[in-house]
């Protein structure tokens, strides 16, 4: 169970070395670790938030290629998740709303390209709704807050149920376009992350009425990319159908070839791509 603590305390020094640091915003709900570092570029800076169960070194090979495009880059960690603390008391998906809300309201000191994979999708998502004036362009990676059915919504949890060792290969399995060869060194405590009271105490609380409306997702005016890869297994094909008919219509949709639940792992020089398309079709257009 230590090589996942390992490997997430090699790759926050990884990201020292490139002059990406942490920092803590106390919160009502906790302290919230936030990467933050300064860019070589021009671009508007960049924030991204990760998913369930995830954290925001994972960003770090994203992160990398922006820096020299961008002014600044962001990574804030969810609480529970990363280096951030644990919660003050239960964590619901609502109470997670506000309180990351608040958290991209302390760092957001101009508008930036907001990035967010799973659920940090539906994170993005609804700050993009809340505060338009700070969003210069949205990135979405195969993202949460579409709506579905209970059948749909039972299927996510029992992927996050891992008993034994062959449930978490079965789990990476879904996130990946190809299992990493490591998978098993990892795999307990993949367990242990996913099991966690944080984590299951957020996918007990999930409803479909949490879900973005269509009317919410139409009145979108920032531009939005959507990115789904052809190897999604872990979120249903009725999110993208979703999605796809409610978005606006200047929204692009981009389905790539080789990449599962979190792009950032399968292809990081894709993920930065997109980012700094949206950042180069936003500088050149007037704002507003």
């Amino acid at each position: 169970m230590v090589f996942l603590p390992i490997a997430e305390r090699l790759a926050r020094a990884a990201l020292r070395a490139r002059g990406i640091r942490g920092r803590v915003i106390d919160t009502p709900v906790g302290r919230v670790n936030v990467y933050e570092g300064r860019g070589a570029g021009t671009l508007p800076p960049v924030v991204v938030v990760h998913g369930i169960g995830s954290a925001g070194a994972p960003f770090g090979p994203v992160l990398a290629r922006l820096l020299p495009h961008v002014r600044r880059v962001v990574a804030p960690e969810l609480p529970g998740h990363g280096f951030s603390g644990p919660p003050r008391g239960a964590l619901t998906p609502d109470t997670l709303l506000d309180v990351m809300r608040d958290v991209l309201d302390r760092v957001i000191d101009e508008p930036v390209i907001l990035c967010g994979n799973s659920l940090g999708g539906a994170i993005v998502l609804r700050y993009a709704r809340d505060r338009p004036e700070k969003v210069h362009g949205l990135v979405l990676l195969s993202p949460a807050g579409a709506r579905m059915n209970d059948d749909e919504l039972a299927d996510v949890r029992r992927a996050f149920h891992m008993p034994t060792t062959a449930d978490a290969h079965a789990f990476v399995a879904r996130v990946y376009h190809r299992t990493p060869p490591l998978t098993s060194l990892f795999a307990s405590g993949i367990r242990a992350r996913m099991g966690s009271p944080v984590v299951q105490g957020l996918l007990a609380g999930a409803r479909p009425d949490q879900a973005a409306t269509p009317e919410e997702l139409a009145a979108l005016a920032m531009p939005v990319t959507l990115v789904w890869g052809c190897s999604e297994r872990l979120l249903p094909a009725s999110d993208l159908a979703y999605f796809r008919e409610h978005l606006p219509r200047h929204a692009r949709i981009e389905e790539p070839d080789a990449v599962g639940h979190c792009p950032h792992f399968d292809d990081p020089a894709l993920v930065a791509r997109v980012i700094l398309d949206m950042a180069r079709q936003v500088s050149a257009t007037p704002r507003a």
